[in-house]
């Protein structure tokens, strides 16, 4: 079961220029064959299906613990698609007046035509997420051997798409993903080493830059240390993913620690109603109707 906050994993800033097209590039980052919907559900199906966990616990843990996280980084792309596609085109609700012609333009009119100029299960060029991208053996060696290849290819596709962008919204998510996600290569690495001794952390970074090149994720490892900070996700469970993730950073030699549960996130940034394309709509709806029930049972309005 998976425990949810009302919250975001990071504090992602109001777009100086929002753009459709950067939208549509973060959209590969979402829904692509390397993004955070294929690491989420490789993870999560490899979980349900992990059979003898008593015995291999940890490698379990482990998986577990990441496949957690990745929700939170579903939700994060989310966000900044969504911030990046606020202001794209004219609030109007008068269809006559062409409110979205410049959506013409767009790269990815599904964010126009299909979703109310919002986040799509989709890569960058519209094409629907599949579950053709989960690969969930049975073997461990090969799943986790997988898992470090799916990494190593999402955070390729990170840094091509942070320049391809220019945004502060877009390039603080994309730096948070290449922190967390860079955790997560080398979580998998370790796990190898455990199960089969080969030293798989001395292939470590691939591609074969360091996160310092880019300021957002430096200043995370820096000031926050999130490269080294495996969260379980969870109050009581998965203790045992500290049996792998244990020891020194590969690249800095900083030590790595495990944390009890995950973290509380920041509020979500406020999304405004767009009526040139009916969203939310309900017009009619009155909150005040509910204020009476809501007091009864001691909800704040």
């Amino acid at each position: 079961m998976i425990l949810r906050y009302d919250r975001l994993a990071i504090e992602l800033p109001k777009p100086k220029n929002p753009s459709a097209n950067d939208a549509a590039a973060i959209q590969e980052l979402l829904g692509g064959k390397f993004g955070e919907m294929s690491t989420l559900m490789n993870y999560t199906f490899q979980s349900f299906n992990f059979r003898g966990r008593d015995r291999l616990r940890p490698f379990y843990d482990l998986t577990c613990s990441i496949a957690a996280e990745e929700y939170s980084h579903i939700e994060a792309l989310s966000y900044a698609i969504n911030l990046l596609l606020t202001g794209t085109s004219e609030r109007n609700p008068d269809p006559s007046s062409a409110p979205l012609k410049d959506a013409t333009d767009a790269r990815n009119t599904y964010h126009y035509i299909a979703s109310g100029q919002a986040a799509l299960p989709v890569d960058s060029m519209g094409n629907p997420w599949t579950g053709q991208n989960v690969f969930s053996s049975g073997n461990l060696k090969l799943d986790l051997l997988h898992n470090f290849f799916l990494e190593c290819g999402a955070r390729a596709n990170k840094m091509r798409v942070y320049s391809m962008v220019s945004d502060p919204c877009a390039r603080t998510a994309i730096g948070y993903l290449l922190v967390r996600g860079g955790l997560h290569v080398v979580a998998y690495a370790k796990a190898l080493e455990k199960l089969t001794g080969v030293e798989v952390t001395k292939l470590i970074p691939v591609p074969d830059l360091s996160n310092d090149a880019y300021p957002e994720a430096k200043k995370l490892q820096d000031q926050q240390k999130l490269h080294l900070k495996l969260y379980t996700f969870s109050p009581d469970d998965y203790k045992q993913a500290g049996i792998i993730w244990n020891g020194n950073h590969p690249e800095d030699g900083q030590p790595l620690e495990l944390i009890q549960g995950g973290f509380m996130g920041v509020p979500y940034p406020k999304l405004e109603e767009e009526p040139q394309l009916n969203s939310p709509g309900a017009e009619d709806y009155d909150p005040e109707m509910f204020k009476d029930v809501a007091k009864k049972m001691g909800i704040k309005l």
